[in-house]
């Protein structure tokens, strides 16, 4: 490759020899005209900077840091994959290899890397890899070393998830406003469950917040995970509302590092599910027009009075779920107790914020046919996370998230009362 004479201004647009050359690219593709004119570009700046290192050719000027070494092939990425380019080498005094900016630029932007994985995202396999990022019958060669095999994109998908993944969940926490928590687990296979957290602050802004794994939903996977949150910023003593999918495990762990009397709210959507699903298709529409009562009800008393009636009907006909339906009554009811306006408390009884979320970990994840270890499985589910918050909205009824900051400080000082008062109660 010739140096050419030109100004530093007019590098970005190439050099008019370079344009020049590339111009005979045009009548084959417009893709070959910007290949070339970018190598022909990309030729220029680098031979600048061996000129501001070792000055012009054939001189010895005063001040020079070192001097050329010849000439060598290098690989740039181009169009999702890697392109051969000859670059000028250049040595220091000591016969220290120097690097060119124009090159250490050109080449710390890992698009390929970039490609790789957003193509993984969207479920394009490796094997697709190559024909996703170059046509066929394109007039861009990808001969072998271009970085566009399916081993290549899977080590690309490998480095760049692991990097993300460690930045998130080394991420601190304390500088977000969070008021609510959302925690739930998906099942990767028979013995690995993962354990999600998601957040919402008082704008009404969803974060995915930390993930675990476990081989169940245990206490104690669950508490590594808060003690995680916890170590990064999440202070347990800021009044939180936390909303589960009817776990014991889940419930007994936030309470532990949280304080007993921590609001938890059941996901009311869980709950009507199990009911039905173990009912008779006789009675499906009767007991799911009561609950749905119940749900919309804001006097969290003559809610809970709805569904002890009703679970005092079912007893002749279905005893068991009788007793399930009373089973954790006071979590079911905790948005309503805590007199939040209609619209928060719809949006905040459910765990569909997760649930989405988890979604989106099973659409990303559908073309895994094995996972060869956990840390796979942690990559992908992190990777997949991150993907969904690129389509997260903000609460639908943010505007009334200043009603339950106002309810969770007022539930804290009433349950700090009623503690003080039972301790002198028991004192005395």
């Amino acid at each position: 490759m010739k140096t050419i004479s030109t100004s530093a201004t007019s590098l970005p647009a190439a050099s008019l020899g370079a344009v020049g050359k590339a111009w005979d690219e045009v009548s084959v593709s417009f893709e070959r005209f910007c290949l070339a004119a970018g190598i022909e570009a990309l030729g220029t700046m680098m031979e600048k900077d061996a000129e501001a290192a070792c000055g012009p050719r054939h001189a010895r000027r005063e001040g020079r840091r070192g001097h050329r070494w010849g000439r060598t092939q290098g690989k740039i990425g181009f169009h999702a994959g890697k392109v051969e380019v000859e670059r000028p080498r250049v040595r220091d005094l000591a016969g220290k290899e120097l690097a060119l900016p124009s090159w250490e630029r050109a080449v710390e932007e890992d698009w390929l890397g970039q490609w790789a994985m957003n193509l993984m995202l969207i479920n394009v396999s490796t094997r697709k890899f190559r024909r996703a990022v170059r046509l066929p019958e394109g007039d861009v060669p990808a001969p072998s070393g271009s970085g566009v095999s399916k081993s290549a994109a899977s080590r690309h998908f490998v480095a760049l998830s692991a990097a993300r993944m460690k930045e998130w969940m080394g991420a601190d926490l304390s500088g977000l406003d969070i008021m609510v928590v959302q925690i739930d687990g998906i099942r990767i296979t028979e013995h690995l469950v993962l354990v999600a957290a998601i957040g919402i602050d008082g704008e009404g802004v969803k974060h995915p917040l930390g993930l675990i794994e476990g081989a169940t939903e245990h206490a104690a996977v669950v508490q590594a995970l808060i003690d995680d949150l916890v170590e990064r910023g999440l202070d347990p003593a800021v009044p939180r509302l936390f909303i589960i999918d009817g776990s014991k495990a889940l419930s007994k762990a936030i309470r532990r590092s949280f304080g007993r009397h921590t609001p938890i709210q059941r996901c009311q959507i869980h709950k009507a599910r199990n009911i039905m699903e173990r009912l008779s298709p006789a009675l499906h529409a009767s007991v799911r027009r009561v609950l749905r009562q119940a749900w919309e009800l804001s006097d969290a008393e003559k809610a809970e009075k709805l569904i002890r009636n009703l679970a005092q009907r079912l007893e002749r006909d279905a005893p068991g779920v009788s007793k399930s339906i009373l089973e954790g009554l006071d979590e079911i009811l905790t948005v309503t107790r805590l007199g939040l306006p209609s619209d928060l408390r719809r949006s905040l009884a459910c765990t569909n914020i997760i649930e989405n979320m988890m979604g989106t970990v099973r659409r990303v994840t559908r073309n895994v046919k094995c996972w060869s270890s956990t840390s796979m499985a942690l990559r992908w589910t992190a990777a997949a996370m991150l993907e969904a918050k690129k389509g997260f909205r903000r609460l639908k009824a943010y505007k009334q998230l200043p009603a339950l900051r106002a309810a969770l400080v007022a539930h804290y000082a009433n349950a700090s009362n009623n503690w003080a008062l039972d301790q002198k109660t028991k004192a005395a």
